[in-house]
């Protein structure tokens, strides 16, 4: 965990990205774009880092290739990814994590497609919650706050009232746009990311406790 410590205040509810979040879907996702990306003439080591913390549509869209349909070729691309989940697992002690907070107070807010979604979340064996905030609920996704505001919306609390577990630029700036309190999760990063906010490996060393007054994240020894 980095030098900065979690927030001591009580939390109204917990917010979690997904991929390299709470499951490493990394190599999955990498297989399925580096095939795309040398079909179209990409240098791939380029382009892989762009891919993550974003919705594929606006992946592919910002690339401006032509004779390219952005949504067709998202959509095939979300096809083989459901198909390709042999090896995606859960970040270390992100199930028993979430399995100790309320079901009522905490969502998964990811840039992925709610199909592959929930057969990632299934495929390393991790809860589907009760609000799962996908691709397709918001028109504008990460980096704009839409999905995190949509989230504390949708669960009855404030924005700035929410910790938000993220691993991607992209998804850092969403919650901050919103209000948010943010922790890093640095699980697939292969190179320090520098944000001011808390860090984790993993949720080995966290322990959550729900009070009356809200939810309170903890380092545990």
């Amino acid at each position: 965990m980095s030098e900065r410590s979690l927030p001591s205040r009580a939390l109204a509810a917990l917010l979690f990205d997904m991929d390299g979040t709470l499951i490493s879907s990394i190599a999955s996702a990498e297989r399925i774009w580096s095939r795309w990306a040398e079909a179209h003439g990409l240098d791939v080591a380029t382009f892989l880092p762009t891919i993550h913390g974003v919705q594929s549509v606006e992946t592919i869209r910002r690339l401006n290739l032509p004779g390219v349909d952005p949504v067709a070729e998202a959509t095939a691309i979300t096809e083989a990814e459901m198909e390709d989940v042999d090896d995606i697992v859960a970040i270390e002690g992100a199930r028993t994590f979430l399995e100790a907070l309320p079901r009522d107070r905490w969502a998964i807010v990811t840039s992925a497609p709610r199909r592959l979604a929930e057969r990632r979340l299934a495929a390393a064996g991790m809860p589907v919650p009760d609000l799962l905030v996908a691709a397709e609920d918001v028109a504008q996704g990460k980096p704009a706050p839409d999905c995190f505001l949509m989230a504390a919306e949708r669960l009855g609390v404030a924005a700035s009232d929410c910790l938000v577990f993220e691993d991607a630029a992209a998804g850092i700036r969403a919650a901050e746009a919103a209000g948010a309190g943010v922790v890093v999760v640095t699980a697939t990063h292969r190179e320090p990311v520098r944000t001011g906010h808390p860090a984790i490996a993993d949720y080995i060393r966290l322990g959550v406790s729900a009070e009356r007054d809200g939810i309170r994240v903890t380092r545990t020894a």
